[in-house]
Parts: C-alpha cells; sequence; structure tokens
C-alpha cells in the first residue's frame, strides 16, 4: 500500500460510483436507519466459495461492531532503510528516491538487490509486549500484524514459502509472537495479507538501467538462481520463488528514464487483482494464506486488494476461513475478511475498507478506515520534518467514523530495528491520555439517525485524507448512541466554553425527544443547558478543558429515536 496509490486505481476508481452517494456530511434519516442494527442472521453450516454464499449467511461480528479502534504494526525489511513506502519496487526505478538512496547507500541494484536488504532487517530491538502494552494503553480493541507485503516475504513460521522471517533476516515468527502477545492482553488478534500483488510489484526487479555506465544491465533478480546461494547466507533459498520470475520483465531497448517509468506505470504498476497466466503463484498463495490462519487462528484478515485478491482463489480462501471460525468457536462466526472498493451488492459478504479516507454517509453495514500517522513504510524525513499526524487528527477521524458506522484502524511506522521513535511515541500516549479519560463514550457505540454537524466535512473515498493537522474545531460534532443515551462528540473546545449543537435545537425535527439531563462520562453530574429555538446549549466545566474535545452524554425521553 501507498499513500499515492491513487494514480495507479485506473478503472478500479469507477467501482466507487457504485458506492452511495450523499449531498452533505450527513445523510437523509432513513438511509441512516439501518445502520444501528446488527443483521443476526445465523451462519450456514458451511459457506461455498461463492458470492451468493458469502452474501447471504455472513453477518459482521459483535467483537469488531464493539471495538472501534484498533492499532497495526505494518513492519517489513521495506522500514531498514527508512526511506518510506515501496522501497523494494522502487530501488529499482532509476531516478527514484529509494534508486538513489541504494545505489549510495548499498550499491547498484545489480549487484546489491532488495533481497540482500530483507536479510538486513534483524529486529534487534524489537519488544513486542511493550509495544502492545502502549497500543492497548492508547485504547486499541484489536491488533494487526503485516504478514507479508508485496515484496513477498512472510513474516511468519511459512509451510509453503521458504523466503520468510524464520530464515531470513530477524529469524524470529514475527507474527507468532505478535499473536502469543496480542492474546495476552485479551487483543483480538488480526493480519494483513498484502502479497497478492507480488507476481507484477517485483517485475521492476528484472529490469536495468536505461541510461549511464551500466546501461542494459540487468537487475539482480533477472540473473540469480538457487546454485549460486552455495556457501552464501541464502543457501537453499530460490531468489525467484521471492521475485516471483519473469512475468513481464522490462524489454530490450529502452534508453530513457521517461520511457522506462512510462513502461512500468502501463504495465507492472497496474494494481491487477487477476490470476498470472502460466504460473503457480496463485495457487501456492492460497495455501501461504490458509497456512497463515491455521497456525495463528486470527480474528480478521485483512486484504490489500479492490474487491477479494486472485479471483476465485480469493473467493475460496474466504469461504473456508468462515468456515473454519464456525468450527473453532462453537457454531458462531467470528471471522472478519476486508477488502478495499467493495460494490454495495457485496458489503454483507465481507467488510468494506477505506485507505487513508472515509465516507460522506452512515454505512448501512459496519466498515472501517485504515491510515498511518505517517508513511505506511518508516520515514526518516516524515521525522525530521514534523510530518505525523497529531492526537487530536487520529481521535477527530475516530470520532467521524464511528459515527459513520466504522471502525478506525491505526498504523505507526517501525523502524526496521522494531522500535518506534520519540516523537510517535509522544503522539500515541496523547492519544492514550485521550482515550483514557473518553473512550467508553465510543466502544460499542452505533450510529444516531444523522452523524454529526458543522462546517468540517469528513474524508470520502480511498486516498481523500488531508494532510497531518487536524482541520475539526468546535462547532463540529459527531453523533453516536449507546446505552440508550445519545453522545455528542464535540471536536474541539470552544473559546466561550459552551458547545452547541444546531441538530439538537428546541423544535428541530430531527430530535424532537425531551432532554432531561447532559453528563460527562464517569461524571454524574449534570451540566447547565438550555435548548432554544437556534442550539443545545451546554456549558463545560473549566477543570476538563481538553483542546481535542470532550464527549457529552445525553439523555431523555426519545433522544435516540
Amino acid at each position: 500500500m501507498k499513500a499515492n496509490r491513487r494514480e495507479m486505481i485506473g478503472g478500479a476508481i469507477a467501482a466507487a460510483a457504485l458506492a452511495p452517494a450523499a449531498a452533505s456530511a450527513v445523510p437523509t434519516a432513513p438511509q441512516a436507519m439501518g445502520a444501528g442494527r446488527a443483521l443476526k442472521v445465523p451462519p450456514p453450516s458451511r459457506f461455498t466459495p461463492d458470492w451468493a454464499s458469502l452474501t447471504a449467511g455472513y453477518s459482521v461480528p459483535d467483537w469488531f461492531r464493539d471495538a472501534k479502534f484498533g492499532m497495526w504494526a505494518h513492519w517489513t525489511a521495506q522500514c531498514v532503510p527508512e526511506q518510506g513506502d515501496w522501497y523494494a519496487r522502487e530501488m529499482y526505478l532509476p531516478g527514484s528516491r529509494a534508486y538513489n538512496h541504494h545505489l549510495k547507500t548499498y550499491g547498484h541494484p545489480a549487484d546489491v538487490g532488495f533481497m540482500q536488504i530483507q536479510n538486513k532487517w534483524k529486529a534487534d530491538r524489537w519488544d513486542p509486549g511493550r509495544l502492545l502494552d502502549l497500543y492497548k494503553k492508547a485504547g486499541a480493541k484489536y491488533f494487526m500484524a503485516l504478514a507479508n507485503h508485496h515484496d513477498n516475504l512472510d513474516a511468519y513460521d511459512s509451510k509453503y514459502h521458504a523466503w520468510n522471517t524464520t530464515r531470513v533476516g530477524p529469524r524470529r515468527d514475527i507474527v507468532g509472537e505478535w499473536a502469543k502477545g496480542a492474546r495476552a492482553r485479551d487483543l483480538r488478534f488480526a493480519v494483513s495479507n498484502h502479497s497478492a500483488h507480488a507476481w507484477h510489484w517485483n517485475q521492476p526487479a528484472y529490469g536495468y538501467d536505461p541510461t549511464g555506465p551500466r546501461a542494459g544491465e540487468r537487475y539482480d533478480a533477472y540473473k540469480l538462481t538457487a546454485a549460486q546461494g552455495r556457501g552464501q547466507w541464502w543457501e537453499g533459498l530460490d531468489p525467484q520463488q521471492l521475485y516471483t520470475g519473469r512475468h513481464m520483465p522490462m524489454p530490450d531497448g529502452i534508453r530513457t528514464e521517461a520511457e522506462a517509468n512510462a513502461w512500468h506505470e502501463a504495465t507492472d504498476r497496474v494494481w491487477n487483482e487477476g490470476v498470472p497466466a502460466g504460473s503457480n503463484f496463485a495457487p501456492n498463495w492460497l495455501l501461504r494464506a490458509k497456512d497463515l490462519v491455521q497456525k495463528y487462528r486470527p480474528d480478521m484478515v485483512y486484504f490489500d486488494n479492490f474487491d477479494l485478491p486472485l479471483e476465485q482463489y480469493g473467493l475460496d480462501f474466504t469461504s473456508w476461513f468462515y468456515n473454519q471460525s464456525i468450527q473453532w468457536n462453537g457454531g458462531r462466526l467470528e471471522a472478519v475478511v476486508t477488502s478495499k472498493m467493495t460494490p454495495p451488492q457485496r458489503r454483507t459478504g465481507i467488510v468494506d475498507d477505506v485507505e487513508r479516507g472515509g465516507k460522506n454517509y452512515i454505512e448501512r453495514f459496519p466498515w472501517q478506515t485504515d491510515t498511518c500517522i505517517g508513511n505506511w513504510h518508516y520515514d526518516i524525513e516524515t521525522y525530521r520534518n514534523d510530518g505525523y499526524k497529531s492526537a487530536a487528527t487520529v481521535i477527530h477521524t475516530l470520532c467521524d467514523v464511528v459515527s459513520k458506522n466504522g471502525n478506525l484502524m491505526l498504523s505507526v511506522p517501525m523502524r526496521g530495528d522494531g522500535t518506534i521513535d520519540d516523537k510517535e511515541e509522544r503522539i500515541v500516549n496523547d492519544i492514550a491520555e485521550w482515550m483514557g479519560r473518553y473512550g467508553e463514550a465510543i466502544y460499542a457505540s452505533r450510529p444516531w439517525k444523522l452523524n454529526g454537524e458543522g462546517p468540517t466535512r469528513g474524508n470520502s473515498g480511498n486516498f481523500s485524507e488531508g494532510g497531518p493537522k487536524s482541520a475539526y474545531t468546535a462547532r463540529d460534532v459527531r453523533y453516536v448512541t449507546r446505552n440508550g443515551n445519545l453522545h455528542a462528540l464535540v471536536m474541539g473546545w470552544p473559546e466561550d466554553n459552551i458547545a452547541r449543537m444546531t441538530l439538537l435545537a428546541q423544535g428541530n425535527p430531527t430530535m424532537p425527544g425531551q432532554i432531561q439531563r447532559v453528563t460527562l462520562l464517569g461524571d454524574n453530574s449534570p451540566l447547565p443547558f438550555k435548548r432554544t429555538a437556534e442550539a443545545l446549549e451546554v456549558t463545560l466545566p473549566l477543570g476538563v478543558r481538553h483542546e481535542i474535545g470532550i464527549p457529552l452524554i445525553i439523555s431523555g425521553n426519545g433522544v435516540t429515536a
């Protein structure tokens, strides 16, 4: 995944047109009414690998609907160079930041390929327990570990893929250690699987410099064989299994960087969800995916794909995973599978995920947005330039997402040694401070009839989020319901210490119920309020002032109707 991937989605964007649209950040009441209720459909005795079976029999489990906030370790060998996203691909693209860094730091890609960087990932300072304690303190109810990325290295004890972290780099079962630690802390456990794209994403490793002193000399992937590993650290491993083989190597005769980049853009950077012809890649992918689930029994599998990956193989996996979950859980279906840009008619069969964005309406079915406080892979320039999202941005995103029936999955970039930096840790602790006070206003909540009000619209669509700073103010309010009360999530602190909610004004048909009491979470003392024709006005106590904002609990007859 990559923050600027909108450039390569191409025709897949057309699928977004199928999604319900809203003229404003607040949907009409009929659209919202179904979102607060779970679809209690008893799971069938067995799912079959087709959309008809998935959409007819699946129901999102309550644990996911209640959790609201998860944290993610999007951690691979691509964090080692500290140059941000997609290093394993872009180090083979002359003129790119990654290529220039690689040439200066490690050598020419014909001599030192990304295969060598995989083995430089040592995780020598990784303390999963410490990080999981920090993430649980920050309010996460589920944790996700990256199982493999597009570079095709499995971060677990993989039975069907020898290129894995028990044999290369850390020489540790990364996913296994994360799983053990998460469950010891009563966190639901998830894994992310990005490897379905490896067969085309890795193809630049078979290319060459179009200009310069080594023009035309093929990079490492093109010439490496298993036999060449004799006496090397990778003895017994076949580099072609890692790089996936010559599916579409750049042809001879390209003589400019512009021409090379255009060829890659049109050929191997297309976000193709299909199956490579004449290859064992897809059947092996399915074996690896099933092995991952059998070993660690995750509650959730996240696919970095538009629709399920690799056509029928994705359907085969998902139906099998649902059946396994029913078997493991005494007849209950506890499994979650996510993919992106899911057409509305398929959102009853899997959970729709939005990368670095959101929705501008209350989605009828539970969904998730995934984002990161920086780049997906660790980037030293983001640290130096203070480019991380603030805790306020994260909390405000969470409030907006849950008001629309969604969950937030947040990644904190990790360095290759397994640590997070001091600025990241400060942000996570700031999130923990707010969630420790007010998280209970969000967990197990459900959308109200309207999601919110105020001048700031939430993000809509993949890659629609803005910069690192939050744009929300105290005039922006998001609404959810919980335990028969209406929660108003005020996204800032008003200058005059009076929170105003126009949707709750006296006589506003949106909320005809009677407001009898307004309180703060953890304090039953009633707050002064008045309900005028313009707004519900609540006087906030200065002693609890918080610049990120504050949730108000509104009680009375008919307030959640």
